[in-house]
């Protein structure tokens, strides 16, 4: 059995995508998954804690199994950069969430996960 939780520790975040839906395209259904939005304190703490980077990230995406994983987004950072991508703020937070399914699928940086979120943006209607 399956398990996909939402959780928020900022009050705004985007629920209009069916982030659920996205998973199950990209992971798989039986993928157990937990999606966090979280604020810039939280965000930069864990980047420093767990991959030692001093910076405040978008996404974050942590294997736990081979089965299960954690996505954290920060809104705040996403809203400053969404201009960037042509996407709306909404929108650059389904690619985030999207990006970090794709690294917990185990795809590093590439052209390949390039077409990928290409593919996923067209699919799911995100702009």
């Amino acid at each position: 059995m399956s398990n996909f939780s939402i959780e928020s520790t900022v009050k705004r975040y985007p629920e209009n995508y069916p982030y659920e839906v996205m998973r199950d395209s990209i992971l798989g259904k039986r993928y157990n998954l937990s999606l966090v939005f979280i604020g810039t304190a939280r965000a930069a703490g864990l980047n420093e804690n767990y991959r030692k980077k001093s910076y405040v990230p978008n996404v974050l995406s942590f294997p736990l199994s081979e089965k299960s994983g954690e996505i954290y987004i920060c809104p705040h950072i996403a809203k400053r950069e969404a201009n960037k991508f042509n996407l709306s703020e909404d929108g650059y937070i389904a690619y985030l969430f999207i990006h970090g399914c794709l690294h917990l699928k185990g795809h590093d940086h590439s052209d390949t996960m390039d077409k990928q979120e290409q593919k996923y943006l067209k699919v799911f209607k995100i702009s």
